[in-house]
């Protein structure tokens, strides 16, 4: 029997305060590994330091979080502290994404102010995303900003340059020009929601209300505070005049940039009240804003960690103001149960629930995110039962209460456009296609439950208003053979699996076989694995579709909802990941489309194809080659109608060879649009009776290539990347990047494919690394029979080593000819000593003996690979070479 949602009961209400999804509207990043012991664990309870810190291990914060802290790492209940800490200790050894999932399990999305400490020592905010529902969003610290803006400024000054009649004058237009170009990028940079200052610690919050009357004053504190700068290298500000103009330019720029039919600005967060001894107690009293606040009326002020002590005076400025918020954070979990009681009680005295935002205040520590979450919901269930029963609320009101605190007024406030997909009936449990998780895949005795699906519905809301017509959604994946596999799935039951956070189940078998379906030593028909889609990738289908449809990528997961480390595009998304968290490297990637088009000629049993076009040559357009105009502009047109630019196209060298050109985009996304934009370039070929092939020598003589722009951001590694990691894996990568024996027979000396020998050059076709600027390569030892998750994923993996290792001078030089027409002595001295493979069985020996590669890609998914490759040469080299080519030719 459905449960009767028309008269919610107090059972109701406790369901949604404990489980309605969490948008935490301010945290800080964790720690990375290798910096836990950065800061002391025991300050998850308290702002003090050093020795004041000692005392906390006797305060009711602390003492009440030790208890709470036994059942998340699942100790006696009479362990102390020291057990905890090794209980703890054994969990980050053993599965560290366990206690993180388990930490910020219920967390919807966090809005992360990322300027806190040393962005080296902690995970950037786009790593957080995999324990969340939806994308973690940045809060821009203007302090911060400033601060390493004139660390940049002022990299090389030294105190003669202050003798310089107008050197302080000049530093001044630079820096405010760099400052307001940083905040107005901010606005328009849809990663960022809002900023923060924290003006509070440096000298109060009793800010100078009038900007002209701050602009008259910045000019003796600026010249001090670079002076001071260039002296001791110290680059904080707590010069009053200049923190008071940082933030009064910043409110200014806010308000001239509010578009003219919205009501406020990106909100700006305000360190008030509650914390460490740097702050002057007496100075963070919000009440210190109301003149500011009145001056910047169509500016969103958010009053940051309760204002406590403060709270009430938050409160009036937030009930009396309707461009002021107050968050109700960090009080969960440093201050004790009745004091956060309290808070919610002072905050609840005046202030309309629409403007109560809540945070966790996280920072360092998965811990602090899970202490303060747990507090927040007991107190406030506590709070909220007891006004239903004195009757000041009714249960349905006291749920609506919840959900806006917890969720919409963060949503609507910094426009995150989310949808709270919630039940408080708690019916709101995930379901799939094919999927009936067993009872200990959902909670088994030492791991924290499965993670729900991080769909953000939203995505696919904003989809089907923009596509209402969608009748089916292709659900796709790539196998390790590089053939696309889909699912149909009609739009209705695609919805149903948004919304219930579904996914669709496979035979574990299914991953194992060849393109014909054929069985390998890989296959295993015990098991499933579970096809996630990712709504970042849904595009319409293009318009001669034969259906009304879209199409999906995926990613492969297990029974508990886990990443399959053996699948392909979560390999790859995890060496993307590990760059930027790791090294603070972020890469684009743009590939090169080159395709063959062949005319069918059924009565030619022996080949059945034949090139579209015969008078070619590279760049032409001959009358033949303008006939088919119409055919290439149809391809480009449709891709650009789902959203795919090519930026260019022409002719190649080969019979019927043409190139498209894709732009660069972050390596997922850029592997996804490649296999989209092939996709539709086959289908269009096919509606004009034409096959569209990658086949990397449809005919003797011109080769089909796939290559690859790889770019990195800084440039300043890209030596350490692809000299000391790609070039030194380049055999075991080519296992994956040419994955056929018809790769091979394509990559010669003397015809600009790269050549036969592991080498690299600047603007040099003849070897398989091209460096085409600082920071920009080229991949070409790649063709289109290429997984190339797989393939760019080897790259990255070995880019990855190659950082590590961290060489700065390399054996293998810069080379300016041709390799192949070099003496033995001249290549010995440029370094060039190694051949590339000249078989797919010489690549797959290399990889197999390439212990580092191996490792970073895990050890299975190379297993499985080379095992499937094995088994498909083999029935390949049954075949007569002229069968083997067509086979091929059809199913790439």
């Amino acid at each position: 029997m459905a449960s009767d949602t028309s008269n919610p009961t107090i059972s109701h209400l406790r369901n949604a305060v404990l489980h309605c999804p969490i948008v935490d509207n301010h945290a800080h990043n964790l720690l990375l590994s290798d910096f836990q012991d950065a800061h002391p664990f025991e300050s998850i309870t308290s702002e003090a330091h050093g020795r004041a810190l000692r005392d906390t291990f006797k305060s009711l914060p602390h003492l009440r979080a030790v208890r709470q802290l036994r059942k998340l790492y699942e100790c006696a209940e009479d362990a102390d502290w020291e057990e905890l800490l090794l209980q703890r200790a054994e969990w980050l050894r053993t599965n560290p994404e366990a206690l993180h999932r388990r930490c910020l399990e219920g967390t919807y999305s966090i809005l992360m102010d990322d300027g806190l400490g040393n962005p080296d020592q902690f995970y950037p905010y786009t790593w957080h995303d995999r324990y969340t529902k939806a994308p973690t969003k940045r809060i821009v610290r203007i302090e911060t900003v400033a601060e390493r803006l004139m660390e940049s400024i002022l990299l090389n000054a030294s105190e003669d340059d202050l003798e310089e009649s107008s050197y302080l004058t000049d530093i001044w237009v630079t820096f405010m020009e760099e400052f307001e170009r940083g905040v107005t990028e901010a606005i328009q940079d849809d990663e960022v929601v809002g900023f923060k200052s924290v003006v509070c610690y440096r000298t109060g919050l009793d800010v100078e209300p009038d900007y002209e009357q701050a602009a008259r004053e910045v000019g003796g504190a600026f010249e001090r505070y670079v002076e001071r700068c260039i002296r001791k290298r110290k680059f904080r500000i707590e010069r009053k005049a200049l923190n008071d103009y940082l933030v009064l330019r910043t409110l200014e720029i806010l308000s001239d940039s509010i578009p003219p039919k919205q009501v406020l600005s990106k909100p700006i967060q305000f360190h008030t009240g509650l914390g460490d001894n740097d702050i002057s107690l007496l100075r963070s009293n919000p009440a210190y804003m109301q003149p500011l606040i009145e001056n910047y009326p169509r500016v969103a002020f958010v009053l940051l960690h309760s204002s406590y002590p403060y709270t009430r005076e938050a409160g009036y400025l937030t009930t009396h103001y309707k461009n002021v918020y107050l968050d109700i954070g960090e009080v969960f979990p440093r201050v004790s149960r009745d004091g956060q009681m309290g808070i919610l009680r002072q905050s609840l005295e005046l202030v309309p629930g629409s403007k109560i935002l809540y945070s966790t205040d996280g920072v360092w520590f998965p811990e602090t995110y899970w202490l303060a979450n747990q507090q927040f919901r007991e107190v406030l269930l506590e709070l909220l039962t007891e006004y239903v029963n004195k009757g000041d609320l009714t249960p349905n009101q006291a749920i609506g209460l919840t959900k806006d605190i917890m969720f919409n007024n963060s949503n609507a406030l910094y426009e995150l456009g989310y949808v709270l997909n919630f039940q408080e009936t708690g019916e709101d449990v995930q379901k799939s296609i094919a999927w009936h998780p067993k009872p200990e895949a959902v909670a088994p005795s030492r791991s924290p439950p499965p993670p729900t699906q991080t769909y953000d519905a939203q995505l696919f809301d904003d989809f089907m208003k923009e596509n209402p017509n969608l009748k089916f959604v292709y659900v796709q994946w790539l196998d390790y053979m590089a053939t696309l596999r889909a699912r149909i799935v009609p739009i209705k039951e695609f919805e149903r699996l948004v919304r219930t956070r579904g996914r669709i189940g496979i035979s574990q078998g299914n991953t194992g076989t060849l393109q014909n379906d054929g069985i390998t030593p890989v296959v295993n028909p015990v098991g499933q694995i579970y096809v996630e889609p990712d709504l970042r990738t849904l595009r319409r289908s293009h318009k001669k579709d034969l259906l009304l449809s879209a199409t999906v990528l995926c990613f492969w997961r297990d029974e508990a909802g886990y990443p399959v480390p053996e699948c392909p595009r979560n390999n790859l998304e995890t060496s993307i990941n590990e760059l930027q968290k790791n090294h603070s490297v972020h890469l684009l990637c743009g590939f090169e489309i080159e395709v063959t088009f062949l005319a069918r000629t059924p009565t030619s049993k022996e080949d059945p194809y034949t090139p579209l076009t015969h008078t070619h040559a590279w760049g032409t357009l001959s009358p033949e080659q303008w006939l088919q105009l119409p055919l290439l502009a149809e391809i480009v047109e449709s891709l650009s109608e789902i959203g795919i630019e090519v930026q260019q196209f022409h002719a190649e060298s080969g019979a019927g060879q043409y190139e498209f050109v894709l732009p660069p985009q972050p390596p997922l996304m850029a592997v996804d649009t490649l296999i989209q934009a092939r996709q539709v370039i086959m289908q269009i070929a096919a509606t004009h009776q034409l096959r569209a092939t990658l086949h990397p020598q449809p005919y003797p003589g011109i080769g089909t290539a796939a290559h690859a722009h790889i770019s990195l951001s800084p440039p300043d590694k890209d030596k350490q990347f692809f000299i000391g990691g790609v070039l030194n894996h380049l055999p075991a990568i080519c296992a994956f990047s040419m994955p056929e024996q018809v790769s091979y027979e394509r990559v010669v000396d003397d015809h600009w494919t790269g050549g036969t020998w592991v080498a690299w050059g600047t603007q040099n076709r003849e070897t398989p690394l091209r460096r085409v600027t600082n920071g920009r390569w080229e991949v070409r030892c790649l063709d289109g029979l290429a997984n190339m998750y797989l393939a760019v994923g080897a790259i990255l993996a070995a880019g990855l080593l190659g950082l590590k290792e961290g060489e700065q001078d390399f054996d293998k030089k810069d080379v300016q000819k041709n390799p192949s027409t070099l003496t033995p002595e001249q290549r010995t001295e440029l370094g060039i000593t190694q051949k590339m493979p000249m078989t797919i069985s010489e690549a797959l020996n290399a990889l197999n003996k390439d212990s580092q590669l191996r490792e970073m890609l895990t050890d299975n998914l190379v297993r499985h690979f080379v095992e499937m490759k094995k088994a498909e040469q083999n029935m390949l080299k049954e075949m007569e070479e002229g069968k083997r080519r067509v086979w091929l030719i059809e199913r790439y």
